[in-house]
């Protein structure tokens, strides 16, 4: 059972007839950080589907976009509306996915507290989406 809890929040966005610009995490975010990987998803497809064993995972995704976490045993879906930007830190022990409903790409920040190490992984593997 995990002890600290999943927290989401927005990231605040600027737009310009350019696009958009957001800052995924601040100067503390950074600081515990020792892998980071952009992840671009393609509509109908699922990323994640797994839960880590040390490692906290901070979750940057511009949606649209389904998140589906499991923590304690409780499985929830959190759907992150097209144009905005939502901040998902995970704790170890939470199975976490990510699928893109489309239409266009998603896009994915991760910022994990681990190295990644495909020789020892932190990720488990557990099909929740």
């Amino acid at each position: 059972m995990s002890q600290a809890k999943t927290r989401i929040e927005p990231v605040q966005t600027h737009r310009d007839l350019r696009g958009a610009l957001f800052e995924p995490v601040d100067a503390g975010h950074i600081a515990g950080t020792r892998n980071v990987h952009v992840v671009l998803t393609e509509p109908g497809f699922v990323r994640g589907n797994h839960r880590h064993i040390v490692g906290t995972e901070i979750s940057v995704v511009a949606g649209p976009a389904q998140v589906r976490l499991k923590e304690d045993g409780i499985v929830r879906d959190v759907e992150v509306p097209a144009g905005e930007t939502w901040r998902f830190t995970i704790p170890p022990g939470v199975t976490h996915a990510y699928r893109n409903p489309g239409p266009g790409t998603m896009l994915l920040i991760g910022f994990n507290s681990e190295l990644h190490d495909p020789g020892r992984p932190d990720a488990v593997r557990e099909e929740i989406l």
